[in-house]
């Protein structure tokens, strides 16, 4: 989502995020994906919740063949890409307008040309044009490490509550930085159940999963 550049130079620890590509091995298929950090910042590397996500997605906990998904700040797509791997009918891959010629390049690389057709890259700002996507109209929600503005939180839920119906699943890889982000959860509580599922230890990132309450009617 954000598309923030950092200095590497004094964030060792990320020296990584800085190298021109990244390999992967998911739903049988080897996966190459282009980073840019200097270009795109966070939003053009390949963040550790997106590979626990896609790690997740791969152990089969959740049903992907013949769903229609969409992923929510995309960043490399890496997320997406697997989904659409792993046999999800119908992928739509998000992020802002800024990323996407080079979230479209790695969706061209790594999908198979007879599944191109069922991947869509399209621009989502969180909270504008939602009209263009339909209401409720995804199985399946995807987000990877999308969970650090605070300023943002408003604007995802409330597009996480336009893509979702009560039959949805609505998947958040997270690592839990600052107090700010537990606090999303909360405000996540006032329109899905929500629970964590998975917990990766080495890498410190959480798996929630998070279903839409049904819509209250009044008497």
């Amino acid at each position: 989502m954000a598309l923030v550049p950092y200095n590497v130079n004094n964030l060792p620890a990320l020296s990584k995020l800085h190298n021109s590509s990244a390999e992967f091995h998911f739903a049988d298929h080897h996966v190459r994906l282009t980073q840019d950090w200097n270009k795109l910042g966070v939003a053009a590397v390949v963040w550790d919740a997106a590979v626990v996500l896609c790690m997740y997605l791969e152990l089969g906990q959740v049903e992907l063949t013949g769903k229609v998904a969409i992923e929510l700040g995309a960043g490399t797509g890496l997320v997406g890409i697997v989904a659409a791997l792993l046999g999800a009918k119908k992928v739509t891959i998000t992020d802002r307008e800024p990323a996407l010629g080079f979230l479209a390049a790695n969706v061209k690389e790594n999908i198979p040309p007879d599944q191109l057709g069922a991947v869509e890259v399209s621009e989502l700002t969180w909270g504008q044009g939602l009209e263009r996507y339909p209401t409720g109209g995804f199985d399946i929600v995807l987000g990877a490490d999308i969970v650090y503005l605070e300023d943002t939180f408003p604007s995802l839920l409330q597009t996480m509550e336009h893509l979702s119906s009560e039959s949805s699943v609505v998947l958040l890889a997270c690592k839990i930085r600052y107090e700010r982000d537990t606090n999303f959860l909360s405000m996540m509580k006032q329109s899905f159940t929500v629970q964590e599922v998975h917990y990766d230890k080495e890498r410190d990132i959480h798996i929630y999963k998070a279903v839409k309450l049904p819509a209250r009617r009044d008497l």
